[in-house]
């Protein structure tokens, strides 16, 4: 129904075995000859990790944000960031049961959401089924996928294949949701509650009854083999209080569960 395509800007991903030398973010403080923190982070993370970023001690990280999925399976074949945070909690505790990463640390929750373009006539979950509607959503490897599913799984088998009958594009992390729905490219989308806070009003956020929503948990760890792990532990150590989890709870993100 919606046409248009986009390219995700601001998001780069870093191939496993050059992610020690290339990424997106500032480098080290000037005069240093240390390399700057690095960091693998799911892509609903982007924008405010760009904010802890600026004032972090130790200086700027340099990131790279994609699928968490995809970057899980970058440190098993050998990457070795500082720092991974996911959008759950399965892929880092999977990472640390293999001895790839310290123990992880749950330090934010999110809201899975229902988004539409601000001008859209859809209101609710039901208008889904309507026809015409095109839905955009993850694909299952990723958190967002997973938790989708896990909410149509909750409307019944028959609700449920009507709106995945209406997905015309599954995306391999969150950001490609989000850049389909602002580009026009689709209808509807599930993202999360934070990515429409960054979408600056081009998104609208249609809340899902409270029986059907998941607990979207996210997991940072300090990755085994990386070159600076006392910076890393402060930098998974802020996201849980201070600085790091203000910058959350300001881009839509909530405290970690109890």
């Amino acid at each position: 129904m919606r046409r248009g395509r986009s390219l995700l800007a601001g998001v780069c991903t870093l191939a496993a075995l050059a992610l020690a030398a290339a990424g997106c973010g500032r480098q080290g403080p000037a005069g240093s000859d240390e390399e700057p923190l690095t960091v693998s982070a799911a892509a609903s993370l982007a924008e405010a990790f760009g904010r802890y970023d600026e004032g972090f001690e130790g200086g700027s990280p340099r990131f790279s944000f994609a699928g968490s999925d995809e970057l899980a399976a970058q440190i098993r074949q050998g990457a070795r960031p500082d720092v991974y945070a996911a959008a759950n909690a399965k892929l880092p505790g999977a990472l640390h049961r293999e001895g790839l990463v310290e123990r992880p640390v749950t330090f934010t929750t999110n809201a899975l959401v229902l988004a539409v373009p601000a001008d859209s006539e859809i209101g609710a979950l039901s208008d889904l089924e309507r026809r015409g509607a095109d839905l955009v959503v993850g694909s299952p490897s990723v958190p967002v996928g997973s938790y989708t599913r896990a909410v149509l799984s909750r409307l019944g088998a028959q609700r449920a294949g009507r709106i995945l009958a209406r997905v015309r594009s599954q995306e391999p992390d969150v950001k490609g949701v989000v850049a389909k729905l602002v580009a026009g490219a689709a209808d509807a989308g599930f993202v999360y509650r934070s990515d429409v806070v960054a979408a600056g009003g081009r998104l609208r956020a249609l809340v899902l009854p409270e029986r059907l929503r998941p607990q979207a948990a996210y997991a940072a760890a300090v990755v085994r083999g990386g070159d600076r792990p006392e910076l890393a532990r402060r930098f998974v150590a802020g996201l849980r209080s201070g600085r790091g989890a203000r910058i959350l709870r300001a881009a839509g993100f909530g405290p970690p569960p109890r």
